[in-house]
C-alpha cells in the first residue's frame, strides 16, 4: 500500500509541472485578463532558442525574458497589436509562429499551395500516358508480316 502511495505521489508531483506552465507563480501578471492576453501572446511569438516551440512552451532563459517583455508591455498599457509589433521590430518576423503575409512571404503561403499542383499535374500527366500506351492497338496481320520481314532482313544482314 505504501508503494502505492509513493507512486500516486510521483505521478502527481511530475504532472503538475506541465500544469503550472513555464513561468514561476512570481512573474504571472496580478490581473486576470492581463495575465491572460499575456499567454494568448506569448502562443504566438515564437522561441528564437527553441525555434519549434512558443515562448509559452519553452523553459529557455530568451523565451522567459521575452515573456517579461510581454507582460511589462502590457502592464504599461500597450494593446496586443503594439506588443507584437515591438518585437517584430525588435527581433525579426522569425519571432512570430505564424509569418504575416506580406509581398516578401507570399511565395512562403504559395509553397503549399504550388507543391499540391504540381504533385495533382504529375498524376495527370502520369494516368495520361498510362491510358496511352493500354490504348495501344495491337498488330493486324499485315503489320506483323512486315515486321517479321524487317526482323529477318536485320538478322541476315548481320551474317553477310
Amino acid at each position: 500500500m505504501l508503494r502505492k502511495l509513493a507512486a500516486l505521489l510521483i505521478v502527481l508531483v511530475l504532472g503538475a509541472g506541465p500544469a503550472l506552465g513555464v513561468l514561476s507563480p512570481d512573474d504571472m501578471l496580478d490581473d486576470p485578463a492581463l495575465e491572460a492576453r499575456a499567454r494568448a501572446l506569448s502562443v504566438q511569438l515564437r522561441c528564437l532558442v527553441c525555434q519549434n516551440q512558443s515562448i509559452d512552451d519553452s523553459d529557455a532563459t530568451l523565451a522567459r525574458d521575452l515573456r517579461l517583455l510581454v507582460r511589462e508591455r502590457l502592464v504599461a498599457g500597450d494593446s496586443d497589436s503594439q506588443v507584437l509589433d515591438f518585437l517584430v521590430a525588435r527581433y525579426g518576423e522569425f519571432v512570430l509562429m505564424r509569418p504575416v503575409l506580406a509581398p516578401h512571404t507570399v511565395l512562403l503561403w504559395a509553397s503549399p499551395l504550388l507543391l499540391l499542383g504540381l504533385g495533382a499535374l504529375g498524376l495527370v500527366v502520369w494516368f495520361v500516358r498510362r491510358r496511352r500506351l493500354a490504348s495501344v492497338d495491337p498488330l493486324n496481320d499485315q503489320e506483323r508480316r512486315e515486321l517479321a520481314r524487317i526482323l529477318d532482313e536485320q538478322a541476315h544482314a548481320g551474317f553477310d
